[in-house]
């Protein structure tokens, strides 16, 4: 069985972060494991407060894994200051992992931040470097190319930008975009363009976490990086296409949509 590991945020709510991140990979049929990196206080509605795990922590947690099920890709999401980039990046090089998918969640849902601003050049300098693939939506990879985006063009040029810095492929999300969703991949050679019908529904919380986290499932299947992101796209307008009417405000994403939507429902209407 593949094995995959998440190294992000507790979402008290379940919708985002790791939560996400472990019903993705069930999903996928693939063995989840975690390293917390902070601890989430937070709903459908707002952020209310987070807490960091000391850097010590989140190293003793990888060395856990990493030493006894050695994962076969790695997702990596909240990282939220420089000590805990710094912490992760360390393990990173000293555990050697392939297939690194990393979110570099910035903001909630609701546009509450989720990173300290100081924090984002050591992202970029120590941790992204790492990754095999970046998957920033168009406001973070305004952030860490240092552009405005406002066409698929300039997303294009934003992904060579940010490859050129890091030297890993970059998949720019066009979630935050009018009309159909469509992201861009530049993976320093090829660009290569997904677009999927853009679902109209509120519930569109943890959909960074849950895309990124299929990508790194099919990664760690064994499937090549483009068919990966197909494949990976597929599942997410799916799950958002089927999304959970939970909470006030964004409500989550049905993980498990493909799986049970005929023996769950057959059991629950007996």
């Amino acid at each position: 069985m593949k094995k995959v590991l998440s190294i992000a945020g507790s979402d008290c709510s379940g919708g985002a972060g790791i939560q996400a991140d472990l019903k993705t990979f069930a999903a996928h049929g693939v063995y989840g494991m975690s390293v917390i990196t902070s601890v989430v206080a937070e709903n459908t509605v707002r952020v209310i407060s987070y807490q960091n795990i000391a850097p010590t922590i989140i190293n003793e947690q990888m060395t856990a894994v990493f030493e006894d099920i050695y994962p076969d890709a790695v997702k990596i999401g909240m990282l939220s200051c420089a000590d805990t980039m710094l912490a992760v990046a360390s393990s990173l090089q000293e555990w050697q992992p392939k297939n690194i998918v990393l979110d570099p969640v910035m903001y909630a849902k609701n546009g509450d931040a989720l990173m300290e601003p100081q924090a984002i050049d050591t992202l970029i300098k120590n941790v992204l470097p790492l990754a095999t693939l970046i998957t920033p939506n168009i406001p973070e990879a305004e952030k860490i190319a240092d552009c405005s985006i406002t066409s698929l063009e300039e997303m294009e040029r934003a992904a060579k930008a940010i490859y050129e810095r890091c030297h890993a492929a970059v998949l720019i999300k066009g979630g935050h975009r009018s009309g159909e969703a469509t992201d861009i991949l530049y993976d320093g050679e090829n660009i290569y363009s997904y677009t999927s019908e853009r679902i109209a529904t509120k519930n569109t919380h943890g959909t960074g976490c849950t895309f990124s986290s299929a990508i790194a499932s099919q990664l760690a299947l064994g499937v090549p990086l483009d068919q990966a992101i197909s494949k990976a796209k597929k599942y997410i307008t799916t799950a958002i296409a089927h999304s959970l009417e939970l909470g006030e405000g964004h409500g989550p994403t049905n993980h498990f949509y493909s799986l049970y939507r005929n023996g769950l429902k057959e059991e629950q209407s007996q």
